[in-house]
């Protein structure tokens, strides 16, 4: 569609993701329990899905990332669904962020106080690449140490990882890394879509280290190397460790540096909750000084909400 809305907007080189999609679901009452999470929702209510991502865009979030980091062959399997039906969801994922995009834009331009039109125009899709780790459903995520080989990690990704970079998604999220090894393994999955972009993001529990211990700067200086790869960065943090990951990663790269980090609990595998107390005004309060050590990307992940994302807007707007 054509946007005809009136222009200025924010600084080019920064952009502000959107927040917590499985925890927006949870608290607007839809049942993520399970290992599924948010790509249960997928498939019983898609409808919600696209109604949360036009919700952050209306935050003012310039991406949305799409529903499909729980979504995997294998998950789905155990639900009895075949490959066919996988691939369809995994599109539906893409296409709900599309819908959601699309109806914000003509929903402003009809408002008496129109978007700006660069505003609009610089809305983008994120098609979400979860780790191994998640579909595990035990917090391997943030542990790491799978025990997998790079060629069987490069296996599991392969069938979602080509659904996904053939899609009409801007880019792929390629989110909540905890090792070097599955980074290695996502790298040689986008050699083989060089017109193919990503973001790779790790988990740390310091902001020193992957999940699985290795040097985020050792991480940072593998992915430089690796041409579509657009921003390193990390997510699912703890917000208290963003500006030292940030200073590790840029000693690695020149390339774009992306954070967004959790509200600061804590994911319990075994209890299936989160623990720990909630810091999420932190996000909007330490943007300034992730900005300016260099990030360029930022949002929020786990535990965050719209009105999370709209406040880290408003710092970004002074």
């Amino acid at each position: 569609m054509s946007v005809t809305c009136n222009s200025a907007g924010r600084h080019a080189d920064l952009w502000l993701l959107d927040g917590g999609l499985a925890t927006e679901l949870e608290h607007r009452g839809f049942d993520i329990s399970g290992p599924l999470w948010s790509a249960r929702v997928l498939r019983e209510a898609p409808q919600a899905i696209e109604q949360v991502h036009y919700d952050y865009f209306a935050a003012g979030a310039d991406f949305a990332i799409s529903a499909s980091y729980q979504a995997s062959y294998a998950g789905y399997a155990a639900l009895g669904l075949g490959n066919d039906e996988t691939t369809a969801l995994l599109r539906r994922s893409v296409s709900l962020a599309q819908s959601a995009r699309a109806r914000y834009r003509e929903d402003s331009c009809r408002s008496d106080s129109p978007q700006p039109q660069e505003r609009l125009e610089r809305l983008r899709i994120a098609a979400s690449v979860g780790p191994y780790g998640a579909t595990l459903h035990d917090g391997s995520e943030y542990r790491g140490n799978y025990g997998l080989s790079v060629e069987e990690l490069i296996a599991f990704h392969a069938n979602r990882f080509a659904i996904l970079a053939e899609s009409d998604a801007d880019l792929l999220a390629c989110e909540t890394i905890p090792s070097l090894d599955e980074a290695r393994a996502l790298a040689q999955l986008m050699r083989d879509y060089p017109r193919r972009s990503a973001w790779m993001s790790f988990t740390s529990p310091d902001g020193m280290r992957t999940a699985e211990g290795e040097p985020l700067i050792e991480c940072a200086r593998f992915l430089d190397s690796i041409a579509n790869v657009a921003a390193i960065g990390v997510n699912c943090v703890d917000p208290t460790v963003i500006t030292r990951a940030i200073h590790e990663i840029r000693a690695g790269t020149a390339k774009p540096i992306v954070v967004y980090p959790n509200s600061g609990e804590h994911w319990i595998a075994s209890t299936g909750q989160w623990a720990g107390t909630a810091h999420r005004s932190q996000l909007a309060e330490l943007t300034p000084e992730w900005i300016s050590a260099g990030a360029q990307w930022v949002g929020g992940c786990c535990r965050t909400r719209p009105a999370d994302i709209a406040e880290i807007a408003r710092q970004i707007s002074r």
